[in-house]
């Protein structure tokens, strides 16, 4: 049984991927799954990828199931090593010298890259050799939230298939399947923007405790009660996730290295903890950009109620503190405050020193709502 029902809801995406899987049908080489984020782009990789591996197959069922999870030895996933970009070091032998190599025992190889709009120079004129002379088992899926930001030279040699965003009601329905309260579930719904991965981490997951700890620094700045830091908490969990996910990263490198010579050993461990160190600045950098987006849009909130305008608000199931934080509130100040939250996620992806620069802002919020 095909696995594209899973991306049903994406009408050109299905199109275009399963008339390449139809009998007679003729994948391209190189495809480029462009849309925002949480639209489902991995997901459908993995479809498009389990079907071209069990095409052919003894025990298709086995095939697509080792695909979906990423163990299938024909299928490469690669995603970036470096804190904010893709080096030549993640396609060199996972993509180009690998795409050289014949299929283990499928008829075709595929290669996953995700980000392909952070990929630097070197990564991508590398990259670039393997798409322009692919052999005929090769075939490349490329995801980006961004492809206005992929190298023209790069998009130019792939074909195109555009993943839409669900809809807030698409959202709400798949949180309320896992048991989500309804209004829980249309607040994330809203909130999330249309990327499906953050509106379960925020009704189910640590986002919820990222959520409630965004809202109370906006808070604490809006009543000037800044003697608790809210900031800190947001740090602290930024912090705790980032940790957990560098050890565990360590803990994997470690098992992988055991089965290496020895000799091999000590350069894959210290490769492997550089590289795991640079997820943990990622992750922490990112958990703290939307622990500030979500400040940014409790001011949208309180602005949506003093224009008059309650049923244009996100956090619907906040509407009693909203309705405090709203009281003597200026809609223009609001606004004020909503761009110094904005320049300053812009600032934390440039400069590291997220507790200085979070407390500054939080100085800064509680005189411009003062």
């Amino acid at each position: 049984m095909s696995t594209l029902a899973s991306i049903e809801r994406h009408p050109h995406a299905l199109a275009v991927l399963g008339s390449a899987l139809a009998p007679g049908g003729k994948p391209s080489h190189a495809y480029l799954f462009h849309g925002p984020p949480g639209a489902g782009k991995a997901a459908a990789a993995r479809a498009f990828a389990a079907e071209l591996l069990a095409e052919g197959a003894e025990n298709p069922a086995g095939v697509r199931d080792r695909a979906e999870r990423e163990t299938h030895p024909d299928l490469t996933w690669v995603r970036a090593s470096g804190a904010s970009e893709m080096r030549r070091s993640d396609i060199d032998e996972p993509v180009v010298a690998a795409a050289a190599r014949r299929p283990f025992e499928s008829s075709k190889r595929v290669f996953v890259i995700e980000g392909a709009d952070t990929m630097n120079a070197e990564a991508a004129n590398r990259m670039l050799k393997t798409l322009e002379e692919p052999a005929s088992y090769v075939h490349l899926v490329l995801l980006t939230d961004r492809p206005e930001q992929v190298l023209p030279t790069i998009s130019s040699r792939c074909l195109a298939v555009r993943f839409d965003a669900p809809t807030e009601a698409e959202l709400e329905q798949q949180l309320g399947a896992r048991g989500i309260a309804p209004e829980v579930a249309q607040a994330c719904a809203r909130l999330a923007l249309g990327d499906a991965n953050r509106a379960l981490a925020m009704a189910a997951g640590s986002g919820a405790q990222q959520r409630a700890n965004a809202e109370r620094f906006a808070r604490c700045a809006r009543h000037n009660k800044l003697s608790d830091q809210p900031w800190l908490a947001l740090i602290n969990l930024a912090q705790t996730l980032a940790v957990e996910t560098e050890e565990r990263l360590n803990a994997e490198a470690k098992v992988e290295a055991e089965s290496l010579p020895k000799r091999e050993r000590n350069k894959y461990e210290k490769d492997a903890k550089a590289d795991a160190h640079r997820t943990w600045r990622r992750l922490r950098n990112a958990t703290l950009d939307e622990g500030l987006r979500l400040a940014g849009l409790w001011y949208r909130d309180l602005a949506c109620m003093v224009d008059g305008a309650p049923e244009l608000i996100y956090a619907v199931d906040r509407r009693e503190q909203l309705d405090a934080d709203a009281a003597g509130a200026n809609s223009h100040r609001l606004r004020d405050a909503i761009a110094l939250v904005d320049a300053a996620r812009e600032s934390l992806a440039i400069y590291p020193d997220d507790q200085l620069q979070l407390e500054a802002l939080a100085y800064r919020l509680a005189r411009t709502l003062s």
